[in-house]
């Protein structure tokens, strides 16, 4: 079945701090993009960065009703814009990873008969046993991810079971926690939702399945040898491969648009909330004066070097901030503007340390495609293509999982008709240089990243040392 260009079609992306869309007709233009904060225009939950973290700081939850309220509010932007949803032929969507939402008994039948006159938020209100969602911050698990691994074996016989070892924010780790922690909600479920399928369930009006890839990837099409960052509330690094080999680090998943292929993935939790928190305390609030300080600190920083992990980090899992001076001596502070530097100089050494111990290998002809929010800074960028001393190209539209999921809609409709995905996406926009590597930026970088991973074992053990301290002092008390 052909696309007509008049046809529309319609990407979703329920991620943590806003709820997205993008629409592309027939011929790949975008028509229009718009999204809600969920802080700033849906004040009444109280989030900040979209979630709720608790007094343990481990907890991390998100209101299920939020989400179906944010998408009330979005739907009603778009009427208000002009949009046509009668030239709709297919929607996607995606959302963020391991959120879950239990849905009440009888809420089945509840989304079977919504009404359409009313706000679904005001229909769904009572549909939620849990009212507040785990989400993928949340790294309150540890009991039930230890039990899961000495189950069936170990670490690394889980990873080689399901392309991960036992992480915190996984959804089966949190229904477990849930289980056990809330016996009476649990009994009152009838369906566990991942979030990208609870949103395809509000829209179909009934339980939808679960799909089993991931959609950032779409957006940005990906190909063999090419390396993604996405640079958001979480940051990621993925790229396509042909053989998986899954390690106690990093992820293999399915590949969202050829079945022959996988996916492998990192994630590292502090992001963009830590960016933001260096540019408030150091650059009064200001990306330009952020930006700034990028611009005017060399390469490598006159050897000043930092890890920042202000929650727990999944890769390695460890919380805490280091910062040592080109003498390799721990000072209390930096510079501001060399503070700056040091936070993303240590997020991209970070990524770049972590993905070749999974084997990967900047080779020539490697390209780094950048998403996500930061990646509309080209002073961060720059550090990035630095650090991998890899061109950075990015695409204009910054929501590529946004993108994607429009991308996934189209073939969805064409794909009836044995049309690959790649065919689908002939004519859609090539992403774009960005940057290029500075002159010397791998005699910069390639010592830096030893002294890095160095650093970043030194606090792992000094965290794994303090918590065993810890048990020791609850022992004895």
């Amino acid at each position: 079945m052909a696309a007509g260009a008049d046809s529309c079609f319609l990407g979703f992306d329920f991620s943590t701090q806003q709820l997205k869309v993008v629409s592309v007709d027939g011929n790949l233009e975008v028509l229009l993009q718009s999204s809600v904060q969920f802080d700033s225009e849906l004040p009444e939950f109280r989030t900040h960065g979209g979630v709720h973290i608790h007094d343990d700081k481990l907890t991390v939850t998100s209101p299920a009703i939020m989400w179906v309220k944010a998408l009330d509010v979005l739907l009603e932007k778009m009427r208000n814009a002009g949009f046509d949803f009668s030239r709709v032929k297919a929607i996607s969507g995606s959302g963020q990873q391991h959120g879950s939402v239990f849905w009440r008994k009888g809420a089945r039948q509840t989304l079977n008969h919504l009404n359409p006159q009313k706000h679904l938020h005001l229909q769904l209100q009572e549909c939620f046993a849990v009212q507040d969602s785990p989400v993928w911050m949340d790294s309150s698990t540890s009991d039930q991810c230890q039990c899961l691994e000495a189950t069936v074996g170990g670490a690394q016989r889980l990873a080689d079971i399901t392309g991960s070892r036992a992480y915190e924010r996984f959804t089966g780790n949190q229904i477990a926690k849930i289980y056990h922690s809330k016996p009476k909600e649990f009994s009152e479920t009838e369906r566990i939702s991942l979030i990208s399928s609870f949103a395809s369930s509000l829209f179909l009006g009934d339980y939808a399945p679960i799909d089993y890839s991931d959609g950032s990837l779409a957006g940005m099409r990906l190909q063999e040898g090419d390396l993604a960052v996405s640079l958001g509330t979480s940051d990621t690094v993925f790229l396509w491969i042909r053989d998986p080999r899954p390690s106690i680090e990093g992820h293999i998943f399915c590949n969202p648009v050829d079945c022959s292929a996988y996916m492998a993935l990192i994630c590292f939790k502090n992001g963009s909330f830590t960016r933001e928190r260096i540019r408030d305390e150091c650059a009064g609030g200001s990306w330009e004066r952020f930006s700034s300080a990028l611009r005017s600190t060399p390469m490598g920083n006159n050897g000043n070097l930092g890890v920042y992990f202000d929650v727990m980090e999944i890769t390695p899992p460890a919380a805490g901030v280091l910062r040592f001076n080109a003498e390799g001596r721990r000072v209390a502070a930096f510079e501001k503007q060399v503070d700056i530097r040091a936070l993303i100089e240590g997020q991209f050494l970070a990524k770049r340390v972590h993905a070749e111990k999974l084997g990967y290998k900047i080779i020539a002809g490697t390209r780094v495609l950048a998403t996500g929010g930061a990646s509309s800074n080209k002073d961060i960028l720059q550090v990035l293509c630095d650090v991998f001393n890899a061109p950075v190209y990015t695409i204009d539209v910054t929501n590529s999982a946004c993108l994607g999921c429009a991308y996934r809609a189209l073939h969805g409709l064409v794909s009836e008709a044995g049309a690959s995905f790649t065919e689908t996406l002939r004519n859609a926009p090539e992403s774009q240089l960005s940057v290029r590597p500075a002159p010397r930026a791998q005699e910069v970088y390639e010592p830096l990243m030893l002294r890095y991973a160095a650093l970043e074992d030194q606090l792992l053990k000094d965290h794994q040392k303090s918590l065993h301290l810890l048990i020791w002092s609850d022992v004895l008390l």
